[in-house]
């Protein structure tokens, strides 16, 4: 489940979460983020079954990890459109899934 977090730090920054992102996707979302003028500000693996583990490199072992990034940039509008391309990546990929199961 993707989960969308906006906030504005200060008043030059504006940040994005994309939580949960599949381990797929994460190179084409780090390379779209650099594409459109975004930085990176953190990238997490979060434990799905302890809390309390989170880590800002991949584990040797990350099925049992979400992965959770933040972007940021000074105009809203760059993250917005890479939120857009984001989702409507997540969504074909899900109708092509959906396809191969019929």
């Amino acid at each position: 489940m993707l989960l969308d977090k906006k906030y504005n730090q200060n008043e030059n920054y504006y940040f994005n979460e994309f939580k949960n992102v599949s381990k797929e996707t994460l190179p084409w979302l780090e390379n779209l983020a650099v594409e459109y003028r975004c930085k990176i500000e953190k990238k997490e693996w979060k434990s799905k079954y302890n809390n309390y583990v989170i880590y800002d490199y991949e584990p040797f072992c990350s099925d049992g990890f979400e992965i959770n990034v933040t972007l940021s940039s000074r105009q809203n509008e760059f993250l917005n459109f890479v939120r857009y391309l984001y989702d409507n990546k997540i969504q074909t990929i899900g109708y092509l899934k959906n396809c191969l199961t019929l």
